[in-house]
């Protein structure tokens, strides 16, 4: 199972934005820059970070995006959800009445089991473990993320 370049880029965008919180709004363009992601695509996974209440925004001079909220409280299996859906690795997951065999197939437990340990592992990770993990690795040299 992958995710999408939606979810991964739009996770590293948030990681960007969760490295300036609580200063200045951080302006796209940079974000653009520092993640090596063109600024149209950028803005088109933004926007429903805005939408849903993740991101503020502000146009103008001083303009930029930040965190509705502290990073704390932003957990990366809600930023997943919302720009990838489901990461389910079978459609049966969700929705078993698409196969008549869901309730006794031994490799659905098996998706069913995969589905439970990814879910927990984005419910248990917020924006400020993984700000605390960029800081770790941009001591040993990632400039990728270095502000």
């Amino acid at each position: 199972m992958k995710l999408s370049t939606r979810a991964r880029y739009g996770t590293r965008a948030l990681l960007d934005i969760a490295l300036h919180w609580g200063g200045e709004p951080v302006l796209m363009k940079d974000i653009a820059r520092r993640q090596h992601i063109s600024l149209p695509y950028l803005q088109h996974i933004i926007a429903p970070l805005i939408e849903s209440g993740i991101l503020k925004s502000t146009r103008g001079v001083g303009g930029g995006v930040w965190l509705a909220e502290d990073p704390d409280e932003i957990k990366l299996s809600e930023i997943v959800l919302l720009l990838e859906g489901s990461i389910a690795p079978v459609e049966c997951i969700n929705r078993p009445e698409v196969c008549n065999r869901a309730e006794s197939c031994a490799t659905r437990d098996i998706w069913c089991e995969l589905n439970i340990a990814m879910e927990t592992v984005l419910e248990s990770t917020t924006l400020r473990d993984l700000v605390e993990q960029q800081k770790i690795k941009s001591k040993s040299g990632d400039l990728m993320y270095q502000i």
